[in-house]
């Protein structure tokens, strides 16, 4: 009995490609984001802790953070996210030369990025070992910087894929789940921009 009733399912105007919670590839974004999300929680955690028993944050004698390259910094990465509402749409309607052309973007956006974060480095004015406030703070600002250099690489060779004949349909699926990460990135950044730039200044 449990055998026809299989034989009579007929899934052939089921969709091979879809977005969204429907796709599995979209949940283990989500779980990436989670995980990510998490680290970067304890690392603004540690900030807040260190200050809060400090007398003084920034230490004597140490300088606060520089704020033009970190500012510009942080506005291009909000900006960047009306691109990749390009590449989400070029995904959704499977267009490949659109998204073709909106990865590309991406992909310079993405090595950008690597750019102004080594500027946001510098800007904090003091070297990584010089006391607990700038051990911090570097912690702070270089777990980001991971997850933009493995955005930077993985944006860069899925946009060479794209430009190859082996494209499928799960390609537009991938594409709308990497613009979902995107977004993430890029936004998450701005609290942890507030707290290590613009802290020392009104703390």
């Amino acid at each position: 009995m449990s055998d026809s009733r299989a034989s009579d399912v007929d899934v052939a105007a089921l969709p091979t490609t879809v977005f969204g919670p429907r796709d599995l590839g979209w949940w283990g974004t989500v779980g990436f984001m989670a995980i990510e999300g998490t680290t970067l929680l304890v690392a603004a955690s540690a900030y807040l802790y260190l200050w809060r028993n400090a007398p003084t944050w920034p230490p004597e004698h140490t300088l606060r953070p520089s704020l033009f390259w970190p500012t510009l910094s942080t506005a291009v990465l909000v900006l960047s996210n009306l691109p990749m509402i390009g590449v989400s749409r070029a995904a959704h309607r499977f267009d490949l030369a659109e998204l073709r052309r909106w990865m590309i973007v991406a992909s310079v956006l993405s090595v950008a990025f690597l750019f102004l974060r080594w500027q946001e480095l510098l800007a904090l004015n003091s070297r990584w070992d010089t006391n607990a406030y700038a051990s911090v703070a570097w912690l702070t600002v270089g777990m980001h910087a991971s997850l933009l250099v493995m955005n930077a690489c993985e944006t860069v060779v899925f946009t060479v894929f794209l430009h190859t004949s082996r494209v499928t349909e799960r390609y537009f699926s991938d594409a709308s789940d990497a613009g979902v990460y995107w977004v993430f990135i890029t936004l998450v950044w701005v609290p942890l921009y507030a707290l290590v730039y613009l802290g020392p200044y009104f703390i």
